[in-house]
């Protein structure tokens, strides 16, 4: 069982994100791919911003140059009015301030789910192993894993694991979360119990989310901003604000207002997903 929602506490202001005219493209001549084309995008700092598009629409690849996987051709980002990457320095220094959780996981099935969570910082030497494992705790606990610190990946379910995967991540202190569709291979009754989970973790931590997710239903219910981007390449079509008041549960999902955002965002998917089965017809 998840730890109950809590309200949310005032708003830091550390891990706002802007993306600033960024360009990024793959190859060269006629083997050349435009991922990501003049992307504009702020993201204030403790802000769940949810990106929903087209597969391939190049959504990945904007997330994976805030984490600093790669370069980009042209533009810049930003990270709390700091430059990690731009003209001078396109690739972004990979950092504990963002932290990246993917949707196939990472845990070492060797090690105890404790020694998963502590395994960064007591690998960097930035804290002892003792309070390492103090933090792990308490952070597990938030996630609602109080109690299974000396079992193994295996030997919990995949919901569980994708838990562990975000306090591994939190116990970094980081500024920003980086979800690519942690929840894609859960079912509906999984992952609608993630999403509170996660929620109550957010609550608690107020760190800002750049979530990507397929899941237009998850992107409206966690999000404050739910950003639709184009087909390739990738910006946002439109950005459209969910005005529904946080702390949020599960009951929020069946209130008119959030039918009428879904209905507006599941229409613009459409248009993008469209467009892009159209190009690839040509491209056949």
């Amino acid at each position: 069982m998840t730890a109950p929602l809590r309200k949310p506490e005032p708003n830091p202001v550390r891990g706002a994100i802007q993306i600033d005219n960024v360009v990024k493209s793959y190859g060269k001549g006629e083997s050349q791919v435009l991922a990501v084309d003049h992307c504009s995008l702020d993201i204030p700092g403790g802000e769940i911003c949810m990106i929903v598009g087209p597969s391939g629409c190049g959504k990945t690849t904007l997330l994976n140059a805030i984490a600093g996987f790669h370069d980009i051709t042209s533009g810049r980002i930003l990270l709390d009015g700091e430059e990690i990457c731009g003209p001078g320095k396109l690739k972004a220094r990979p950092g504990p301030d963002r932290v990246v959780v993917f949707q196939n996981g990472a845990l070492f099935p060797w090690k105890t789910i404790l020694d998963n969570v502590i395994y960064g910082p007591v690998r960097q030497g930035v804290v002892t192993k003792s309070e390492a494992k103090e933090k792990g705790r308490a952070l597990l606990a938030d996630v609602g894993l109080s109690g299974i610190e000396d079992n193994y990946p295996g030997e919990i379910s995949s919901g569980m694991r994708r838990r562990v995967e975000i306090a591994r991540a939190l116990i970094n202190d980081p500024k920003v979360l980086l979800l690519d569709e942690p929840y894609r291979a859960l079912d509906a009754l999984t992952k609608s119990v993630m999403h509170e989970a996660l929620l109550n973790v957010y609550y608690r931590n107020r760190v800002t989310i750049f979530f990507i997710t397929h899941d237009l239903e998850e992107a409206v219910f966690l999000g404050h901003r739910v950003v639709i981007s184009t087909s390739r390449p990738c910006r946002p079509k439109k950005i459209i604000p969910v005005d529904i008041p946080h702390p949020r549960d599960h009951t929020v999902v069946t209130s008119r207002r959030f039918r009428e955002i879904m209905e507006e965002t599941n229409v613009l998917v459409r248009e993008e997903a469209m467009a892009a089965f159209r190009a690839g017809d040509k491209e056949g």
